[in-house]
């Protein structure tokens, strides 16, 4: 885990990343709402107009919006251009747990420890559906990135799928009244009406309260966390749903859990201390991170970039799971490095970027170290999987273009510095060293 922010201040209960400036929104157990600019770093601006521990916080994704949650029972929209709450929307009997703008319509949807959701118009300030059956706190509710569904998680130990096409055709395609019209005699039956919004699966399979729970952005499948320390994954289809698999290692409740947005990989964090990532396939724990003394209560996902934050007892952590700079080699003035599938040279004197030799796989795997050797005029990669401890070495000899310098590692020979922290010696034999990593050395005779 590579850290690229902290704070320090009251528990984090709420995370948003601004889709594209280096922002973000968290909200705090002590009622602020603190705005960061974390390349800066530094607190942009505070809002405390909430009564008590703010939940649920959602940056628009083209406005100057961003909605806030509350035990006050309250969800503010707030402009932070104009520094100001412009208005709440009351409704709610309970805390409220999450609030989440839609991608697309004029929607705010939030969860309640009154254990309904509800979807809202934020431009007519109106609540356009209620959505009853769970029976228990709901703990989270997100839609889905590209269909008319939603997720929601509660302590009455399950998962909900539910159905809001009706609800949009309503809304979004008015009929001949208008929506106007329509927003102004909403009525009994819209509110609850079966049309609007229906519960399309019902998944159960956690022993305890689930915390959270979200939809893979491009595949049918949704991840949840529960108060009986596991991860699931869970599988629909236009008729059913069905749990895929369970993740164990969490020894504490699990507070959040998310798909990586570009990865197979499933993070989550918890009371344990601790986050967690999960290979999606194997279903295998491939990462922990782990903090000293602060129990984790939230997550989230940039939507362009490779970040991840998360909210502890402290504060929050901007973080990503791997470097994303290219490796490179420098050797006098000549700069090795690769793009794409191939092992690239740039000759800083004639700024000459040239191909120096196709790589192995295509360039698919992510390289992540390289080291020249300019006395037998080779370069050696390493690439590595998601799982750090599965790295492989690949040698390459490259055209002879320079005069031979004396240099400590003898001919094609590299150290490997390995889990052990021992150094050992490898050459052109294939063989296992002591981590149990496998190393593949590949010589490649490239001509021009």
């Amino acid at each position: 885990m590579l850290t690229k922010f902290e704070t320090k201040s009251a528990r984090v209960k709420g995370l948003s990343f601004h889709p594209k400036r280096p922002w973000i929104l968290t909200s705090l157990h002590n009622g602020c709402i603190q705005l960061w600019d974390y390349r800066m770093c530094t607190l942009l601006e505070k809002f405390d107009e909430h009564d008590g521990p703010v939940r649920g916080i959602c940056f628009h994704n083209q406005q100057p919006l961003f909605v806030s949650g509350g035990d006050d029972y309250k969800i503010k929209v707030w402009n932070y251009k104009q520094k100001r709450c412009i208005f709440t929307l009351l409704g709610h009997l309970d805390y409220i747990r999450t609030t989440l703008f839609h991608h697309e319509y004029p929607w705010i949807v939030s969860a309640s420890d009154d254990q309904t959701i509800r979807i809202w118009n934020w431009q007519s300030r109106t609540c356009i559906c209620v959505l009853t059956g769970h029976n228990h706190y709901v703990m989270c509710v997100s839609f889905h990135p590209s269909e008319d569904l939603l997720v929601s998680a509660s302590l009455d130990s399950t998962v909900r799928v539910w159905d809001i096409s009706g609800l949009r055709k309503k809304n979004v395609a008015p009929g001949p009244a208008g929506l106007e019209e329509h927003l102004k005699n909403p009525g009994a039956t819209d509110l609850f009406g079966q049309a609007d919004a229906v519960v399309k699966h019902v998944l159960e399979g956690h022993d305890r309260g689930v915390n959270w729970a979200s939809f893979h952005p491009t595949l049918p499948l949704i991840a949840s966390g529960a108060d009986d320390r596991q991860v699931k994954l869970w599988r629909m289809n236009d008729s059913k749903a069905w749990e895929v698999d369970t993740c164990r290692g969490h020894w504490h409740n699990v507070s959040c859990v998310l798909f990586h947005p570009r990865q197979e990989l499933i993070l989550s964090n918890s009371e344990d201390k601790t986050i967690r990532v999960w290979d999606t396939t194997k279903r295998t724990c491939l990462h922990t991170f782990k903090r000293e003394n602060e129990r984790f209560w939230i997550m989230a996902s940039h939507p362009n970039l490779n970040l991840f934050a998360a909210g502890h007892d402290g504060g929050m952590v901007i973080f990503k799971l791997e470097r994303e700079r290219p490796a490179y080699t420098v050797h006098g003035n000549l700069l090795y490095y690769v793009k794409e599938r191939y092992l690239r040279k740039l000759d800083f004197t004639t700024s000459k970027d040239v191909p120096v030799i196709q790589i192995r796989g295509g360039g698919k795997i992510p390289v992540y170290k390289m080291s020249f050797n300019p006395a037998e005029n080779a370069v050696l990669l390493s690439t590595r999987t998601s799982n750090l401890d599965n790295s492989t070495y690949d040698l390459y000899v490259i055209p002879k273009e320079q005069e031979r310098d004396d240099q400590v590692p003898g001919k094609l020979k590299f150290f490997l510095l390995d889990l052990s922290q021992e150094v050992d010696v490898k050459g052109f034999t294939l063989r296992e060293p002591k981590s149990g990593t496998c190393i593949s050395l590949v010589e490649s005779n490239w001509t021009s």
